[in-house]
């Protein structure tokens, strides 16, 4: 196998685990709780679909595999283990697979870490949240943060090297100096990579329902702060931002995740999981027993789909490459666009004379303060383009989730 035939056949897949021991009070993702009595019928009809997808599989070789949810822990290593090795028997998964599995500090356990190592998984995403257990109770988490350390060190003892922590600020009652605490507890834990979110309240959640407009949620400028701070924090421990809301120590990004900010192509499977697949966009039906029922009946389970015309693909380079560390470029835009940079790099440049933006060989990414309000410069870098917006695109809006740019949303379909 040639290296150079890897590089053009790469492809990524998601699995989506739609169970948690319950739903924690600000998460508006498809997962269910109390439904654990759906799981065997789940993992038969999802190992069914991948069986499915074989013909779409094999022209690629699989570089990343992603277990997220809902809560992949909580539906135990065992099932974990079966949906990998059946994409491994219907997909040419490389060796050198970056394969990640979402935990709950409260559902793993050093049994089910150990069979997931001996099967090829080699990265955990841990869901620490907060160092604070009143704060966790607050948002709805079932563990403490005695529960991560613990987590952590039996992801280290059965032999992970590669662990990434999912912290949340602006949370309600929430302090700057609660913040500095959870971050300082998050690094002496020395992962390799942090997710690092501020809350969006969803409609339709519990935290909605309780803390609209409610005094005791951190204010705009008091988020700012923290992410301003979160990234002078981290970058001081080694930590690179490599996007918005994600830090890595050198060689540690997150492979999968730049699928989505690199525009390349990822086959998702469950309910509500998205795929790309070239310039076709599709998305599954948010239900469970709709999905169920659509593999075992041959039902078509597509809910969402769109097929990307080239401006649409310019639009979306702008606004997930501006996301990135590395930021976006003349030459990969006229690749993707064929058109001129020039009214592009002149809006940049006045954005650079505001501390929004900053250059470096050949590349324009935006700066932290810049970050905080990406959603408007984004949305005039569009209408720089072509006067052309994007929205109701959900795999987009999904990527957006839980980005500092939300602190600062001038119009309603913004971002």
């Amino acid at each position: 196998m040639e290296e150079k035939e890897k590089e053009d056949k790469l492809l990524g897949i998601y699995i989506h685990i739609p169970f948690c021991a319950s739903k924690c009070g600000y998460c508006d993702f498809y997962s269910l709780a109390n439904c654990d009595g759906r799981m065997n019928k789940y993992q038969a009809a999802l190992l069914r679909h991948i069986e499915e997808a074989s013909a779409t599989m094999s022209p690629y070789y699989i570089d990343t595999l992603y277990f997220g949810g809902g809560t992949p822990s909580y539906y135990g290593a065992k099932r974990l283990t079966e949906i990998f090795n059946t994409v491994k028997r219907f997909g040419k998964v490389l060796k050198s697979a970056e394969v990640t599995v979402e935990c709950n500090p409260d559902s793993v356990t050093r049994h089910d870490l150990r069979l997931l190592r001996k099967e090829g998984v080699n990265r955990i995403s841990l869901g620490m949240q907060s160092a604070s257990d009143d704060l966790l109770k607050i948002i709805g988490r079932r563990h403490s943060f005695a529960q991560v350390k613990k987590a952590v060190q039996m992801i280290r003892a059965e032999g992970f090297d590669n662990l990434s922590l999912d912290l949340m600020y602006g949370l309600p009652n929430q302090t700057k100096e609660d913040w500095a605490q959870t971050l300082a507890q998050a690094i002496k834990l020395e992962p390799e990579h942090l997710s690092c979110y501020g809350l969006k309240l969803e409609e339709g959640t519990p935290m909605y329902e309780a803390y609209q407009d409610s005094p005791v949620v951190p204010s705009d400028d008091e988020q700012a702060d923290m992410y301003l701070y979160t990234v002078e924090t981290l970058a001081h421990y080694g930590y690179q931002q490599y996007e918005v809301s994600n830090f890595a120590k050198r060689g540690y990004a997150s492979r999968h995740n730049m699928k989505y900010w690199d525009m390349d192509d990822y086959l998702g499977f469950g309910p509500g999981a998205h795929s790309c697949m070239g310039n076709t966009r599709y998305g599954f039906v948010r239900s469970l027993e709709g999905y169920i029922r659509g593999v075992e009946r041959g039902e078509d389970l597509v809910e969402e789909y769109e097929r990307l015309e080239e401006l649409d693909r310019a639009a979306e380079y702008l606004m997930l490459g501006m996301r990135r560390g590395k930021g976006i470029s003349q030459e990969e835009y006229y690749k993707i666009y064929r058109s001129d940079f020039a009214p592009i790099e002149a809006l940049l440049k006045e954005y650079e004379k505001e501390g929004w933006t900053k250059s470096f060989n050949g590349r324009w990414c935006f700066t932290p303060a810049g970050f905080l309000v990406s959603n408007t410069l984004i949305g005039s870098l569009w209408e720089a383009q072509a006067e052309y917006r994007i929205s109701g695109k959900p795999w987009m809006e999904e990527a957006m989730a839980g980005e500092i740019g939300e602190i600062i949303r001038p119009t309603k379909d913004e971002g």
